[in-house]
């Protein structure tokens, strides 16, 4: 057993877990994690996706009482069966289109060079978004006291989940952020701050979880059963920490915005894209 192996899995785990939920992409994350820690290759593109679903176990756990009514209630439950149905709308767009483009984004897009561009693009966005919102509502917004016109996830129609599943697309590129093109594409459209980021976690669970699948079986003549311990630390530390991480980020959108997190991703971006450029770092393609 590779321990110094193990390790890295653990740091890839973390990794995923603390940044799956924050407007900041855990892909992006990974990506550059992986570069500085030398754990790269194609079998450890399989790594990171599959480490996902450790992360979503945790919105599983999290939430399973809501998720547990909902499969009680789908037959008779109107609430249930829409919450449900929302779901599935939201999912369909980007399976669709990962289907279609996800080995070419692969190929192209998951590099550190573009990822640092898309994290500072993401970062004026999200800026940009936050700033509207201090100028139309002021600090209700960040108060709770001003009403939203999807206050909750069950407030939600149909054409609402659709259009969220539209904006999860925009996650495709490596370093835009699955929660933050949902959590800020879901504030412009009107949802609360809780609303948006709940949704969010939800709609986490079938996209995520079912990449991983289809990635691992798509991939599986790369791997080995020497592999297992690598994905199960790696899975497990994923949801250690995406739970801490969860039970944080529904306090904090509570009474705060995303602005640091612009910053965050504006100021790394551009250290990134400084070291690539001067060879402080040389990151791995």
């Amino acid at each position: 057993m590779d321990v110094v192996l193990l390790l890295k899995a653990a740091i890839m785990g973390i990794v995923e877990g603390l940044t799956e939920f924050l407007p900041i992409s855990s892909t992006g994350h990974l990506i550059l994690t992986g570069s500085l820690l030398n754990f790269t290759g194609d079998t450890v593109k399989v790594f990171e996706i599959a480490i996902q679903t450790g992360a979503m176990l945790s919105v599983i756990w999290e939430y399973r009482q809501k998720l547990g009514r909902t499969v009680a209630g789908i037959t008779h439950d109107p609430v249930a069966q829409r919450f449900a149905r929302n779901v599935v709308v939201a999912f369909i767009p980007a399976a669709l289109l990962g289907l279609l483009l996800g080995s070419a984004i692969k190929q192209h897009l998951f590099k550190p060079v573009p990822v640092a561009i898309a994290f500072i693009v993401g970062g004026l966005v999200i800026l940009w978004v936050e700033r509207r919102h201090k100028r139309l509502y002021g600090e209700r917004d960040t108060e709770g006291t001003r009403h939203a016109r999807v206050e909750t996830v069950d407030d939600m129609s149909a054409i609402d989940a659709l259009k969220v599943g539209l904006l999860q697309c925009l996650a495709l590129i490596p370093g835009t952020s699955r929660s933050g093109a949902t959590i800020i594409g879901s504030i412009v459209l009107g949802f609360s701050r809780k609303a948006a980021t709940e949704f969010s976690f939800y709609l986490g669970i079938p996209t995520l979880m079912g990449a991983g699948a289809y990635s691992v079986w798509k991939q599986r003549e790369l791997l080995q059963w020497g592999d297992l311990p690598m994905f199960l630390v790696g899975t497990v530390f994923a949801f250690i920490s995406a739970l801490l991480c969860i039970r944080w980020l529904i306090r904090y959108v509570s009474t705060h915005d995303f602005t640091v997190f612009a910053w965050y991703r504006i100021v790394f971006g551009l250290i990134v894209l400084g070291t690539a450029y001067t060879g402080l770092v040389t990151w791995a393609a």
